[in-house]
């Protein structure tokens, strides 16, 4: 009712994170297979301050540095806890499950069936084409601010702007080695982090230099913490 888009993403076994040959890979990346055992439905982008103003009724970014307003522009100065209570009220609001995606579930929505640095290929020449990134939005005047969604070219399974312009907050609690002793199917059940002192964030923004947009990047963050490029999109249940 809020004018948002889903796609359908379809079960499958992938390799998350990052394999050792891959520029700019950090250690906590171990490559690993995992399987989403359903499939689910991936918001096509991420939410936008219209988006938020219709369910919330707020303006977090209002009257904030590096902010530019517009229906359609990416919500930010959004906390993980601000995230998950927007969840919470659409679900109510809609009688649907909303929730923030796992970590897997992004990545893997990400890859879109891909290995690669990025989910269109090795090539960071291409980057500008796909995503906002230091290049083309922080290093350039006037251009300091989350952007539009929908802009640029979407990925394999048609979803926006999922390498650039916000850091997305994911479900999980972030654990520096997870990787090494995470469930192979549907993680972060049942052995994922039950606890810990920051929340993951995903993909990078308008503000990071190309190695951060890479699929395999991962991020935290305090879930209380908002800033002027972190944002989030949702997953919706399968009814």
């Amino acid at each position: 009712t809020i004018d948002m888009k889903f796609n359908k993403i379809p079960a499958c076994t992938f390799m998350m994170g990052s394999p050792e040959s891959e520029a700019d890979r950090k250690d906590n990346e171990t490559q690993h297979p995992v399987t989403i055992s359903k499939a689910f439905y991936m918001q096509t982008t991420e939410v936008t301050q219209g988006q938020w103003k219709s369910v919330m009724g707020t303006e977090p970014w209002e009257g904030r540095s590096s902010v530019k307003e517009g229906p359609n522009n990416a919500a930010t100065y959004v906390s993980w806890n601000d995230a998950v209570a927007y969840c919470k009220k659409l679900s109510e609001a809609e009688g649907k499950t909303y929730r923030l995606p796992t970590e897997a579930k992004w990545e893997y929505a990400c890859r879109a069936g891909t290995n690669t640095t990025w989910s269109f290929g090795d090539d960071e020449k291409v980057l500008g084409d796909y995503a906002w990134y230091d290049k083309n939005a922080a290093g350039i005047v006037r251009e300091e601010y989350a952007h539009q969604v929908g802009l640029k070219k979407p990925n394999g399974f048609g979803l926006y702007d999922m390498h650039g312009n916000v850091c997305e907050w994911c479900h999980d609690y972030y654990e520096e080695d997870y990787y090494k002793q995470s469930s192979e199917k549907d993680p972060p059940n049942p052995r994922g982090p039950a606890s810990g002192s920051s929340r993951v964030l995903r993909g990078g923004s308008w503000r990071h230099y190309s190695r951060f947009t890479r699929s395999a990047n991962r991020n935290r963050h305090d879930a209380g913490y908002r800033h002027y490029h972190y944002g989030f999109r949702l997953v919706r249940e399968l009814d």
